[in-house]
Formats: C-alpha cells, structure tokens, sequence
C-alpha cells in the first residue's frame, strides 16, 4: 500500500540540533505507508424494528479520514446474541459507499441482534475496530421481552493527563463511567487526601454519562481518592496514582487556531533531549526535538490541519515514551458541508406531497438521503457519520451516545477529558519502534474474484486458450478469453453483477470434444468468522406474561408492516404501467442498459451511434471521428495508430468495459458500435485512472446487433453468484388512486434513498408522502465531498 492516508496535511517542525530521521519516525513511516485503516459508518433506515420487516442500510468506508479505495467489496452479517449468523450479505463499495438489505424472519424472536461489517483489509487487524452495531427487533408473539436496563451497576475510573501525576504540578484528570446498562445521567464527585477523609480538596459535577474532570496540584506522600456518587445514593472509591517526586507532564489546550501544548516538569537534569511526535491518522504531521523543550510552549497552527484525533507523544533521548495524550483538532470549529434544501415544499395534510431540491456536490458524488416522521428515533441519533469518522471508528472503549460530541450544541470540555481517558490502539509505538507490524493474510481484490480450474478427462489443462461467454443483464453476451497457467488454473477478477450469471465456456481446441472438458469455479472470496465476543447491550430480556399488550410504538409498527405489503403491490403495479406507457429517453435508456455501475460518471459525453450521429458509420475509425467532437481531446497518430488524450495526457480505451490497446480500434467497423463515452474524470471502473473512452458494440434488443443471443445455450454452462441485490424501498403514492384504499398509514420511514445522484443542471428532486398524522420531519443528508475532505450532514427536524 503506498497511498498516504492525509496528503494534504501540514508537516510542521520545531527543530533544535537538528539530526537524521529516528527509530520512531522511520517505524512510522512504513506503518502508514503499507498498513493504511479503514473505519465504517453504517446507517440504517430506523433506530428499531419488528420481526418481518425489511432492514435497509448504508455503508461509508473511510481510510483514515477520506473515502477508501483499498476496499471494493463490503461484508455484512446479521448475528444474534449468541452469535449464531442470521444472514450475510456481500456488497459492492463504490467511492467508498455501499448499500444492502435484510429481511428479518417473521419468526425472529423479539431481542437484540447485531450487525457486523467488515472488509477483507480489516480482517488483517483487531476485531474491534470492525464495525459493529446493535438493532432493535421486536416480536409480540415472542415469548420473552425487552427491557431497558436501569438496574445495573456503573463503575469510574481516573486518568491523569498525559498519564503523569507529579509533585507540585497542577494536573487535569478525566474521569469515566463505564456500565453495561444506562450510565447514569447526574452524578458527581469529589477529592480527599486519604489521612483528612472529611476534607473535600476539589469537587466536580459529571458533563455527561461517559465522563467528567477535575484539576489536581498534588504534594508528594500524600494518598488521594475520588468519591464518585449519582443520585440514586450509588457511590464508588477510587484511589488516585501516586505522586512521583520527578517527571514530565504534557499539557495540551485545543483551540480553534492552534493546538499549544508544553511540558511541565520537576527534577529532570537541564539540557536534556527530548522530542515531540504528533501524529493525525497515523500520519506524522508535527515534530519538535530540543534540549530547551521543556522552557517553551509550542503551537500547532490548525488552519491546514483537519478535524479529528492528534496523538502527542513524548520520547527522551533514548526514545521511550515518556507522556501521552490525545486531543480534537478545532473541536469548536467541526469542517461540515451542510447541503441547502432548495424550493422546500412542506405540506401536514395527511398524506401530503412534500418536496425539495439538493444542489450537486463538488465532485459530483451521491447523497444518502433519509426522512423520518419528526417524533422517530434514528440510529444516526446514538452513533452519527460524524462520530464515526472523528471518534468511534479509531476508539474501540464503548462510549454512550457518541454523536452528542459533534452536533450544534456539544461540550468541548467534555470531548477534550473523553480522550484524556484514552490511548491510541491503531498502533503501538513500542512495538512498530521493534519492527513488530501485523500479519497481512489477506489482501484486497477488486471486487469479485474467480479462480477458476480447467480438467480435460479428469486432468489438469495447462496452458490452454479458454473462451469465455457471459450472460450479464441488461448488458448482452459479453466474450472473454482466458489462459491456463502451467497447472490449469486462471482467474476472474474484477467482476461486477448482482444475483447470479451464467457462464458458458469451450477450449479454443476445436479438437477437443466439449463433453471431456471441465471447468471449476471457487471464490476467492471468504466470510470471515468472528472471534470476539459481541457486546452487552442495554437492554435484558425477561418473560411476557399473557396480559401484556405492546405498547403505542409497537402498535404502528404491525400496523405499517402490514401497509406496507399493499404499498409494494400497488407500486408495482403502476410501475409495470408506467413502463409501457412512458416513452423515455432513447440515449440516456442507451446508456443505462450498456453501462456498468464502474463507467459511470457525473463528468462523462455520450455518443450514441444508434439513434444519432449517423455521420459515424462513414468513418473508418472511431476515435478519428471522435477528432474536435470533445474539448480537451486530441487525436495523434503513431504509426497508422491513432492515440486519444485528454488535455495531452494518454486515456485508456475500452471495449465493452475491457481494457484494449489503441491498435485494436481499427479492427471494428463504426457500424457495430452502439455507443461511444468519453469520461474526463475519474471514474470506479478505471481503478485510479483518470478518464477514458469507453466504446460499446451493438447487442441483443439493439437495433443493427451483431450479437447471438442464442450462442451460450450450445456451450456447457455454470452459474456463478455475485453480490446480493437490494430490495427495493418503496414508498406509496398518494396522487395515484390505486393507493385510496390504503386504510392506516403509520410508516416511521417515509423516503430512503442511498444513492441519491445529482445532476449539474438541476438539483437532485426528493419527493415523499407525509403519513396520516406527522406534522414534523426528521431529514438526514449524508455524504463527502473528497475535493474539500470534507463531510456532507444535515441532520435537522424541519415542519
């Protein structure tokens, strides 16, 4: 891995004595250069749910703080408490983003389940930086029922800053609750010197239900201890760490222009050498080594730094760490992108129509877009895009409601002593520092991968040619030709489809009777197991009795699982109608049915050859004709082959979504090219390039096709299994009369769109049905913008 996981930090330096790079930078450099972290934010459409119902979810894969791109394929599994798998589903990452589906069994039993996802780069690493998010799932006819758990015990615990406790030197301390049920929400505490119990020497009062903090100048031989109490009369002793009579102490303040920190220290000889490393996602982005260290205070300029964790790390001069401490860069100042909601139209009538449009991105990527009756819980509502990105995918302790850290009206106070309480876990530096790096067993492949064995009468085909024929939809036959290696075995990467295809297959040996020929398929591809045990929940499960009745939310759940069954047969319907009725688009129709997810772009020019520009079939050759058609493309020759750049850089060519050379155009005839698409951006299909001319030839159901749709029906055939398709989200449509008989409508979730695209001429519409007595709306916007690396949220109630 050579991506660097934030190009576009500042380096700064501070250096006295300057000298050449140390054990630790250099253990550094080859951690993030070839050991990059990925993090994942799943979103779900609701906070809860009841058994038979459909979960729908979204995922955004980060490296570090940008969209990944190590990743192409996401695993998702569904697990119950006792991590017996439910479900798996594979799903392909695009830019980063994926999205999918379960149907819950309608005989699921009424509990907590879990949702894990993971990649295949992150099975290389600990387990717990794995996304892993508990749901909700109710069932009346369940024998046994939630309930929240109030009851259990909470426990506290002390942390000094940076981890130093020194005589004479005024230190902050965090302290942090921790419980398996609900951490309570009003508590205090206090400090005493162990010999004088009754004297309080400082008292505080909790920010929230993870943490509080206290500041302390201790003297040397004294014992303190911190009383923590709630107000229920529960109360816990913990014994502060002892006073050391020599040290250091790293004091840090986060402000919104700089990061300051210094060192406080006692008894420590003049004219030692330290140093100072901070690191930003692993990244080395300030370093200061002195023997004056100690007699200034140093200031990180944030203005090109981003927002999220900065690790300060102290070494002495024999580079053992000394202190530590975790700070949020501009915790005041969060970097977020929030999307205007253009010609808002809010109707409260009963099932009234309610619009509004998104203007596009900067770079052209999808909105995840979510809007929920005002009065509904969303899973955004605990854990959020933001708390993900910034603090719960590199922080693996449990931390309650973690998205209160990032919205409008959040406690810096209580960020900045959160992370007092941490350390790092990404990596150690002792052991990077000893050449200690994990175990990469498994490598990323770019989304389905086939490894393939041909057996001619039972034994191995080495070095033979193998013709291929795939069935993909909406997209014709597609050819391939494969060669064995010296023990009969090929591959098949880079595959993207949905469901199942067929493949039929032959030797290029026309001597060789079909019926001796054997082709096997294995994926090179694995669900991985999970180790850990899953997480307590806040919730027990105790016996229903009989004259219990479910509650209000329970209630309108039942009644919108059973709407819902008729909202989906009505909608069908009227789509199937509308199909017929609705003439569409004939090149944009063209290009739907030709195109593949990966050759889709925001910046792409479309030439379609079978309803326009008849001018092409007098062409010899494509790309010749293509010659002042496009700004920025030039056509140079080279002996007798023409060559296609983009504003003077080379463009790959592909036909029918493979990769060909140049010299291969003149080969095929303008007249069984269906479509030509000039890319002048990046694209997923390109894997890292930037732009492309895409040509596609005339197949079945196209006018002038040149394919035989009936050629892999004579070969021998075998299916092979793709990603799993998403069920549809479908919403009903009040305007239509087909849905008047439609007596209750409750639904929480009134529109889910993952991938919402935007257009450069017009905003992107979203239009959804109010349900029978909502009079406000929960609307979640999500997505990033990798030109400013910066998030897209909008999380707002609007009526």
């Amino acid at each position: 891995m050579s991506k660097k996981i934030l190009p576009f930090l500042l380096f700064l330096s501070a250096f006295s004595n300057f000298q050449a790079q140390d054990k630790a930078e250099s253990a550094l450099e080859i951690f993030t250069e070839k050991y990059p972290q990925e993090k994942i934010h799943l979103v779900f459409n609701k906070n809860s749910y009841i058994a038979g119902e459909n979960l729908w979810f979204k995922s955004f894969v980060f490296d570090g703080y940008s969209p990944s791109t190590i990743s192409t394929s996401l695993f998702v599994e569904l697990y119950d408490r006792n991590k017996t798998q439910i479900s798996k589903k594979l799903v392909p990452l695009i830019n980063g983003e994926g999205s999918g589906s379960f149907t819950l069994p309608d005989n699921l039993k009424e509990d907590i389940y879990y949702v894990r996802a993971y990649t295949t780069w992150m099975t290389n690493f600990n387990e717990d930086f794995q996304a892993l998010r508990p749901i909700t799932v109710y069932n009346p006819s369940s024998p046994q029922k939630l309930t929240i758990d109030n009851t259990s015990k909470w426990t506290a615990a002390v942390f000094p800053e940076s981890g130093t406790f020194i005589d004479g030197i005024n230190t902050k301390f965090a302290v942090r609750l921790q419980s398996k049920g609900l951490p309570p929400s009003d508590w205090n505490g206090y400090i005493v010197d162990t010999a004088k119990p009754d004297v309080k020497i400082t008292s505080f009062k909790g920010f929230d239900q993870n943490v509080g903090s206290f500041s302390l100048t201790p003297k040397a031989g004294v014992k303190y201890q911190l009383i923590v109490d709630d107000l229920k009369g529960n109360k816990q002793t913990i014994d502060l760490p002892n006073v050391s009579d020599s040290g250091i102490n790293l004091q840090v303040v986060s402000g919104n222009d700089a990061v300051k920190f210094n060192l406080k220290s006692k008894n420590i000889a003049p004219g030692t050498l330290y140093k100072v490393i901070g690191t930003i996602s692993n990244q080395l982005v300030f370093k200061a080594k002195s023997t004056k260290i100690l007699e200034q205070t140093y200031s990180i300029p944030t203005e090109q730094l981003i927002n999220g964790i900065l690790q300060l790390t102290v070494f002495d001069d024999k580079e053992n760490i000394v202190a530590q401490r975790l700070c949020f860069v501009q915790p005041d100042l969060l970097k977020i992108k929030k999307p205007s909601l253009q010609s808002l139209s809010v109707n409260g009538s009963p099932r009234a129509l309610n619009s509004f449009g998104l203007p596009q991105t900067s770079d052209g990527r999808d909105y995840t877009v979510l809007i929920l009756d005002g009065n509904s819980d969303s899973s955004e509502d605990e854990n959020s895009l933001l708390s993900t990105l910034w603090l719960t995918g590199d922080i693996t302790s449990k931390i309650y409601i973690p998205s209160q850290y990032f919205t409008k009206n959040h406690n810096s106070d209580a960020l900045d002593a959160l992370l007092i309480s941490e350390k790092w876990k990404r990596f150690d530096w002792r052991s990077i520092m000893a050449g200690v790096y994990p175990i990469i067993r498994y490598t990323p492949q770019s989304y389905i991968f086939y490894k393939g064995k041909v057996s001619v009468q039972g034994k191995p085909a080495p070095n033979t040619d193998l013709n291929l024929l795939f069935e993909m939809p909406n997209q014709g036959i597609k050819f391939y030709q494969k060669k064995t290696d010296a023990n009969g075995f090929f591959s098949l990467n880079g595959l993207f489809f949905e469901d199942a295809i067929k493949f039929s297959y032959q030797l290029n040996d026309p001597k060789i009777p079909k019926e001796q020929v054997q082709v096997i398929f294995q994926p090179n591809y694995a669900f991985v197991p999970y180790k850990n045990s899953l997480p307590e929940s806040n919730y027990n499960l105790v016996q229903r009795s009989a004259e219990d009745q479910p509650n209000s939310q329970i209630e309108r759940y039942i009644e919108t699982k059973n709407t819902q069954s008729l909202i989906n047969e009505k909608a069908t319907l009227i789509e199937e109608v509308q199909l017929k009725g609705v003439k569409r688009d004939k090149t944009k129709e063209l290009n739907e049915k030709l195109s593949g997810p990966l050759f889709k772009s925001a910046n792409e020019m479309i030439f379609d050859l079978v309803n326009d520009n008849n001018t092409a079939l007098g062409s010899m050759n494509i790309l010749q004709w293509l010659q002042g058609r496009v700004a920025g493309l030039t056509i140079d020759s080279d002996m007798g082959t023409y060559i296609p750049k983009l504003r003077g850089s080379q463009v790959s060519i592909y036909l029918d979504e493979m990769k060909i050379d140049p010299s291969q155009i003149s080969s095929i005839s303008t007249s069984d090219i269906a479509m030509v698409k000039v890319i002048k951006d990046y694209f997923a299909g390109g894997f890292g390039g930037g732009g492309a001319i895409a040509i596609y030839t005339k197949r079945g159901g196209i006018s002038g096709s040149i394919s035989d749709s009936t050629a892999p029906t004579k070969l021998k055939q075998i299916t092979l299994n793709g990603f799993d398709k998403e069920t549809p989200f479908v919403g009903p449509v009040y305007n239509d009369e087909n849905f008047n008989n439609i007596s209750h409508d409750y639904r929480n979730v009134l529109y889910w769109n993952p991938s919402l695209q935007t257009q450069s001429k017009e905003p992107a519409k979203v239009q959804f049905f109010n349900n029978d007595d909502a009079k406000s709306y929960k609307v979640i916007i999500m997505g990033y913008d990798e030109k400013d690396y910066t998030p897209i949220y909008y999380n707002e109630i609007i009526k």
